[in-house]
């Protein structure tokens, strides 16, 4: 059966973006404001998405349809998406799969930049690029996308703020869908390893393991008595929010209003390190203090005004929530030191964007960082996971201006704030 989710119409909107706050639903404005040949049907695109005119959105599998009731007549506006293939999906999970961290965040509903840079990392495209977008109308303007269509995709956006799984349901799977193939394929591969050891077992003796593996089997003697398997691995628990915590045996501690984040914060992480072990997968980034009080920061935007006054660092919070925001872990990392990458890699991303720059850069070179003060002063910062991201100069301070990403051309163009 095909799924299909359908979304309620948004009402009339007075001063909202329509380009989205989140970096995923900016790229898809970008792919379908790159797809356009009329700035002015995109304009009329942004009235239409702001006078509430947009119907009922249904999206489904490689499929995005709306009704427009626009003041002359009703139109019906269709955007298709490319949807994946088994095989793309396949490579795309066995990706994923390898890398604790994603796994905890699919589990937890987040689509963090790290997941989609799995995707590209497996050849598997999740953003749409310039040209993958492909909107009709049965409206009469001969435009793509028209005015109804770009008010459509507008509108998208403010749905991929709200829901990121959005984005792999028009790529054709459900978050339920995926979710459930994630776990299967984590059953079976503690399944096969269970019967590998099994198979290799001494019958008498405790036989040895891989140090990744989730589970020993074994069968010895002890007394008269013969100890069997050990038992077997326990289930994922499910994801649990702020109103489903349940403090049982002390009264409510008024003074302390914000432990139930930290109990949350806490559960969450527990969830992500047990996902790891029954993956088999490298746990999550080792975090010190401070790392640690801004991923709390940024997780917990009510914990940012304590934290930053138990740290006496208020400005130096704010700046790694943002280098957080578009980096994780290792985003917070290249704003706070300095590496010394492969030669060849610096080299290799001078050339590249040299070949992509419309006149000629002057690029200078430290460390892992690339640094363009012409025409506006611009750097790019390697992370020690292989990913570009972009700064732009306040002042005398460098600061973080957008999403990181592998192709070093992309991260230099793609910034926020230049």
């Amino acid at each position: 059966m095909t799924e299909a989710r359908g979304f309620p119409a948004f009402a009339a909107q007075r001063g909202r973006s329509t380009r989205g706050r989140s970096w995923w639903a900016r790229a898809w404005i970008q792919a379908m404001e790159d797809t356009s040949l009329d700035n002015d049907q995109l304009r009329k695109g942004r009235r239409t998405a702001n006078s509430g005119q947009v119907g009922t959105i249904t999206i489904s599998p490689g499929r995005i349809a709306a009704i427009v009731i626009a003041p002359e007549d009703t139109y019906e506006s269709v955007v298709v998406v490319d949807r994946l293939s088994d095989d793309q999906w396949a490579r795309f999970l066995d990706q994923v799969g390898a890398r604790a961290g994603h796994i905890a965040a699919l589990l937890d509903g987040e689509m963090p930049h790290d997941l989609v840079t799995a995707a590209e990392d497996a050849g598997v495209p999740l953003l749409p690029g310039i040209g993958d977008l492909d909107p009709s109308c049965t409206c009469e303007a001969w435009e793509l996308p028209c005015q109804h269509a770009a008010g459509l995709c507008y509108q998208v956006a403010w749905l991929l703020d709200q829901d990121p799984f959005v984005l792999l349901l028009m790529r054709g799977r459900s978050r339920e869908s995926l979710l459930d193939d994630l776990q299967q394929r984590m059953t079976r591969s503690i399944s096969d390893e269970t019967g590998q050891s099994a198979a290799g077992a001494d019958a008498s003796t405790v036989g040895p393991t891989d140090a990744g593996s989730a589970a020993v089997v074994r069968t010895e003697t002890v007394g008269s008595a013969e100890v069997g398997a050990l038992p077997a691995d326990p289930e994922l628990p499910g994801r649990i929010g702020l109103d489903e915590l349940v403090v049982s045996g002390i009264d409510p501690l008024t003074e302390l209003p914000l432990l139930p984040l930290l109990a949350l914060d806490a559960a969450r992480r527990a969830r992500a390190q047990l996902a790891a072990v029954l993956a088999g997968a490298p746990e999550p980034w080792i975090l010190d203090e401070w790392q640690d009080a801004v991923r709390l920061a940024a997780d917990f935007p009510e914990l940012a005004e304590p934290l930053a006054s138990a740290s006496g660092r208020a400005d130096a919070l704010a700046l790694g929530v943002q280098a957080w925001s578009y980096g994780g872990a290792p985003g917070l990392d290249v704003l706070e030191h300095t590496w010394s990458p492969d030669p060849q890699d610096l080299a290799r991303a001078r050339t590249e964007l040299q070949a992509a720059a419309d006149e000629p850069l002057e690029l200078t070179t430290e460390d892992n960082r690339l640094t363009a003060f012409v025409p506006v002063p611009r750097q790019l910062r390697l992370d020690k996971v292989g990913r570009w991201h972009p700064y732009r100069q306040d002042d005398e301070h460098w600061i973080p201006a957008g999403p990181a990403d592998r192709d070093p051309t992309t991260a230099f163009a793609s910034s926020d704030d230049w």
